[in-house]
């Protein structure tokens, strides 16, 4: 059961999170000020943790449904 509310919030925090990423082509993030260009050219120091955070999430999104599939099998 705990798994189960686990991946329900860890998959919600991921769509949010993805939506935040800035966009090649606009789209939702635009929403979130990513149509607009930075004069530095890189990535600023908010995107990068911004991607650690959702690499993170998705391992962990990732770990949860490798368990919920063990679990279910074990059970049956």
């Amino acid at each position: 059961m705990g798994f189960s509310i686990a991946l329900i919030v860890f998959s919600l925090l991921l769509m949010l999170l993805v939506l935040m990423h800035k966009g090649k082509g606009g789209g939702l993030s635009d929403m979130f000020g990513g149509g607009m260009q930075s004069s530095v050219g890189g990535s600023s120091v908010a995107e990068r943790n911004l991607d650690r955070i959702t690499v993170v999430l998705g391992v962990l999104w990732f770990a949860c449904i490798v368990v919920l599939g063990i679990l279910m099998k074990v059970n049956n």
